[in-house]
């Protein structure tokens, strides 16, 4: 699209479920995959007479966001209702904050391609409660009833919508991707969209390059995934640029994404703020914040994705890729510190991290939390290859292994299989000298001038010690046999 007359202009709409024990505006539990309609009051059923009690927590959580991307905290901020007719919303309408949220402004810095950094501002940051779930399948009948389930109805969401400064769908998802890990960091949402913790709204439009009105936009619903996000707004930015061709209108629309076709589909025609009759919540009154609170939160902010970043690209010296990765979570980064501290080997602990580390959490799907190895003996681990106590081979195929199911010290396993590194010269010069005279071809290939068959005799001994000998000290021992023999001959 970039090389088209065309530009892309793409918004995203956040929905982040807040890390509450208890639901926004009554005291039912929060907790994911309860039995259908066993979380629920007359509150966040809409009965009659039920009243609202504002959620403290879920304020505090939106004020730590709100400090962690710089934007501006409404000291008064005013709830409203937003009004529609769906089955799953009991009360008819939904609480959330409209003409005054909690909080506005603020951007998130992402990084290009090109190595360039570019800034994406925030709307606002709006305070509101989640509507129940309609089933529609799993059912024996579901091909003609939909089943309501009214747990989620109530739950705490932070809505964040972005300013329409997107140019591509590779910079929304590493939008998304940079959100849910500051998310994240500050442990006010987990991030989950697969159950949908995280959901995503995103408003894409075409406009002729150079041109600075917006075009008619279509907003695509409910993107669960990365790669749903990527694919749906690439084939609508190349749907919308075909129509254009084509001297056919942009219909102003949502549209639902279709994995399974690749395509977006039309939901509805686009609503205006009118359509929803936004009027202030007559049960709750204004939210004051001091500042008070404000610094209060402020002192129990953590180090941000980002600083971190710095600091770890500054401090351990490692490269910029190593460091993104290595600060994707904050609990990664927590452990990847951990194993520096106990080993003091920045690099050589990223190297362990970043592969034996990611791929077991791979191959066993979890996450480091998770994780059976604690961090002070993979440091120890690292510490000892590096004092060559132990060859890294050994080190990674038998030590550890071993550690991710026996909780000891390395040295405690490596003494009980006797896997110390062997550097004592004359022990491997013996072996050395057996091994040459036990493979004469080889050795005649070598005096005639093939030094490449070194490689050959190096494999043999390190296969004679089970990968315990020292491969610096095998190859001296090796060549001064192998040169001898040539002198003699």
């Amino acid at each position: 699209m970039s090389q088209d007359k065309y530009e892309v202009v793409i918004g995203l709409e956040i929905h982040a479920q807040l890390l509450t024990k208890t639901k926004l505006f009554c005291g039912c539990c929060t907790r994911y995959g309860e039995a259908p309609n066993s979380q629920t009051c007359p509150v966040c059923l809409g009965l009659p007479g039920a009243l609202p009690v504002l959620n403290e927590e879920a304020v505090r959580m939106a004020i730590k966001l709100a400090l962690a991307i710089g934007a501006k905290i409404n000291h008064r901020s005013i709830f409203a209702r937003k009004n529609y007719f769906y089955p799953d919303l009991p009360k008819g309408y939904q609480i959330t904050q409209y003409h005054v949220p909690i909080a506005e402004g603020g951007q998130l810095e992402i990084e290009l391609e090109n190595g360039k950094k570019k800034a994406i501002g925030i709307e606002r940051i709006n305070l509101e409660e989640d509507s129940g779930k309609s089933l529609h399948e799993g059912f024996p009948d579901s091909h003609e009833k939909t089943y309501l389930d009214f747990n989620r109805s109530g739950v705490p969401l932070l809505e964040i919508v972005g300013r329409p400064e997107i140019s591509s769908p590779e910079e929304a998802v590493q939008f998304l991707q940079l959100f849910r890990t500051i998310l994240q960091y500050l442990e006010i949402c987990d991030g989950n969209m697969e159950e949908g913790s995280l959901r995503c709204d995103a408003n894409l439009s075409l406009r002729p390059k150079g041109s600075t009105k917006f075009g008619v936009k279509t907003e695509i619903k409910n993107l669960n995934s990365f790669r749903f996000l990527q694919r749906a707004l690439a084939y609508e930015a190349q749907r919308q640029k075909e129509q254009l061709e084509k001297g056919l209108p942009i219909l102003q629309e949502t549209r639902l994404w279709d994995e399974k076709k690749g395509q977006t589909f039309p939901m509805r025609s686009k609503e205006e703020a009118h359509d929803y009759r936004y009027f202030p919540e007559p049960d709750l009154p204004p939210l004051i914040i001091n500042d008070q609170m404000i610094d209060k939160i402020r002192q129990t902010m953590p180090e941000l994705p980002t600083p971190k970043k710095e600091r770890f690209i500054r401090d351990y010296g490692l490269p910029a890729y190593d460091a993104r990765l290595l600060t994707s979570s904050r609990a990664l980064a927590d452990y990847y510190e951990a194993v520096v501290q106990a080993c003091g080997l920045p690099k050589q602990a990223s190297n362990w991290v970043m592969r034996e580390v990611l791929q077991t959490l791979k191959e066993k799907n979890i996450e480091i939390t998770d994780f059976p190895l604690a961090a002070e003996y993979l440091g120890e681990l690292i510490a000892l290859v590096e004092k060559k106590v132990i060859s890294i081979r050994v080190a990674k195929e038998e030590v550890y292994p071993a550690l991710l199911t026996t909780p000891k010290h390395p040295q405690e396993i490596i003494e009980e299989r006797g896997l110390t590194q062997i550097s004592d010269e004359d022990q491997l010069l013996n072996l050395a000298q057996e091994i040459v005279a036990a493979n004469p071809k080889p050795l005649q290939q070598y005096l005639q001038g093939k030094t490449q068959v070194i490689g050959f005799f190096i494999g043999q001994m390190m296969k004679a010690t089970r990968g315990k000998a020292d491969p610096q000290v095998v190859r001296k021992v090796i060549t001064d046999v192998l040169e001898k023999k040539k002198q003699e001959s």
